[in-house]
């Protein structure tokens, strides 16, 4: 017994050695436990999206091109968006649709219970600063048309007053949807900004490493030419909220963005799984090999976008609006449709997308829809011929046969000049380069002495909008507003002066005197009837002729997300990243 308790007691004696081991087994514990709380949690759910290029800046300022939007768009929120679906503008950061005051030409808006990143409060002061920072710096798409605005009161911490100059068609579509950014980050900033010899030059070039933003995801780390790196934004205002019939998350962790020098290169991770989108257009030669894997999604939507050939009205041959209609008339869009765009995309009769479902005028002029190609030449020999143009050989014989003409003259009996089509080249676009091809070609089967030529895209510009040392040109506006008060920017007579967007100098009182009373009114019923007939009379006097709206064609890696948002202009866009969920 008493051995028994001496054996229990030197079982439970402090030894010097037990009590050293016992100490170095509590320390490796504690050690082991905090190494393993260090440690990134092997579940979190990272999206890969892979990106065609480097984004030029993530300063808000200065990144405009496609790749840095898409960053920015996670981060700097507007108070309004549109619905994914029908289009229409919904509220965003702002709780609910503003209240109009016809009388006062004001708009009371309440906003959300919104906080910056870093856990700060959103407030009505945020809002009035954006807008002193687009007026103070004059920034570039946004001051032109926050320059409507007379004033902002903000009547509490939640709640502002917009006072406008005069009643405004784009408030809700273009003003509203700009984006907000917060007072207590750029403050100091803009003030210092405003003492260089350049003040925006200044904001531009500032250095924003940790930008804060009330969006679904943050900044959290940019390697330049190899990835960017987001967390979810723990304060994100739309987290649980069923906004747009959407309930949003964001359900991922993270999203990683990989930056790829090539579409080949990007395709191929898509297709090994490194990455889960792709958000780039890819090109209808993927598309076989794509369809092929089973844990590939392909998705095909509209653009808005406007692909066109343009004709110089300042100057013969195109200053006759019956040789335009003309060339109209033997331009095979289906031809188009089928050879260049390989059936991935739609023929365009106006220059509104008919995605565009609201303002898009299905009722326009569509010269040679539903023709053949002989019934094409007859009818465009026809409009000529009626009008003074002769040939030596002429595209038609007496007989009504169709033959290679030569030597077309125009109504003055003068022999018409040789002219260009102004390209891209194929290694930009393909699509535009090989369709000025076409247009040349079906051109020269009435006899007009056509030249299509590629030319290097910023030199075309300056040559187009620039200089206006062009006879005729194919562009495209790969992301058209879904307002379309651009076609006043595109067709209105002021606009007509070098660097302006009438490229084609179009001049039409008419059009004119409509493009500016629409700006001003708040009816949309009574403000769709004169988009539509704007868009008749651009289709009756062709300074721009539509040609095609190619798909946007994107692919997604199944196997660990899913639930991607299709919209127009495809489904990289702010729902997704907040409504897309880990497949499991």
């Amino acid at each position: 017994m008493n051995q028994n308790k001496g054996t229990t007691g030197n079982r439970l004696k402090w030894q010097p050695e037990s009590c050293f081991s016992l100490l170095l087994l509590i320390m490796l514990i504690a050690v082991s436990g905090l190494f393993f709380s260090c440690q990134k949690p092997t579940n979190l759910a990272v999206l890969n999206i892979g990106l065609p290029e480097e984004p030029r800046s993530l300063n808000l300022w200065l990144g405009t091109d496609a790749n840095s939007r898409k960053i920015l768009s996670q981060i700097y929120q507007p108070l309004y968006h549109r619905h994914p679906e029908t289009l229409e503008i919904i509220p965003w950061l702002a709780k609910e649709n503003p209240v109009f005051d016809k009388a006062a030409l004001t708009y009371t808006i309440r906003l959300r219970e919104a906080k910056w990143s870093d856990g700060s409060d959103f407030t009505s002061e945020d809002v009035l600063f954006t807008k002193q920072i687009f007026f103070d710096f004059k920034i570039p798409r946004y001051y032109s048309k926050w320059n409507i605005i007379k004033k902002i009161q903000a009547l509490d911490a939640h709640t502002v007053v917009f006072h406008l100059k005069k009643p405004s068609a784009i408030f809700m579509s273009r003003v509203m949807t700009a984006p907000m950014v917060s007072k207590r980050e750029w403050e100091a900033i803009a003030k210092e900004a405003l003492t260089k010899e350049k003040p925006l030059r200044s904001l531009q070039d500032h250095l924003i490493e940790k930008p804060l933003g009330t969006g679904p995801f943050a900044l959290a780390e940019y390697k330049k030419g190899a990835y960017i790196h987001m967390k979810k934004n723990l304060y994100f205002f739309g987290s649980g909220q069923k906004i747009g019939n959407h309930m949003l998350g964001p359900y991922v962790d993270s999203l990683l963005f990989r930056i790829y020098g090539t579409s080949d290169v990007a395709i191929l991770a898509l297709k090994k799984g490194d990455i889960d989108y792709y958000w780039g257009d890819i090109q209808p030669g993927y598309i076989k090999d794509l369809n092929e894997q089973t844990n590939i999604d392909l998705y095909f939507n509209k653009k808005s976008a406007l692909y066109y050939l343009g004709f110089n009205l300042r100057k013969p041959p195109f200053n006759d609006k019956v040789l335009r209609q003309a060339i109209a008339m033997v331009v095979n869009k289906e031809f188009i449709l089928t050879r260049i765009l390989q059936n991935f995309g739609t023929p365009m009769h106006s220059v509104v997308p008919s995605g565009n479902h609201f303002w898009y005028n299905p009722n326009v002029r569509k010269y040679g829809d539903g023709k053949t190609h002989d019934e094409r030449i007859k009818l465009a020999h026809e409009m000529l011929k009626a009008t003074g143009y002769s040939w030596e050989i002429p595209p038609i014989t007496e007989d009504g046969k169709i033959v290679t003409p030569s030597d077309i003259r125009l109504p003055s009996g003068k022999k018409m000049d040789k002219f260009v089509i102004l390209t891209p080249p194929a290694d930009y676009d393909p699509k535009r380069a090989f369709a000025g091809t076409m247009v040349q070609e079906w051109l020269r089967e009435m006899g007009l002495p056509a030249f299509a030529r590629p030319m290097s895209f910023n030199s075309l510009l300056d040559t187009v909008k620039g200089k206006h040392e062009f006879d005729a040109f194919v562009l495209g506006y790969g992301k058209l507003n879904l307002d379309p008060d651009y076609l006043r920017s595109f067709f209105d007579s002021k606009n007509d002066k070098p660097r302006g967007w009438n490229m084609s100098g179009y001049h039409n009182p008419e059009f004119d005197k409509i493009a500016d009373t629409q700006r001003s009114l708040i009816d949309t019923e009574k403000r769709k009837e004169m988009i539509w007939k704007m868009q008749e009379m651009i289709l009756e006097d062709v300074p721009y002729l539509p040609l095609y709206n190619p798909h946007i064609i994107e692919a997604t890696f199944n196997e660990r997300f899913k639930g991607w948002v299709a919209k127009v202009d495809g489904i990289g866009n702010i729902w997704s990243m907040c409504v897309v969920k880990p497949a499991d």
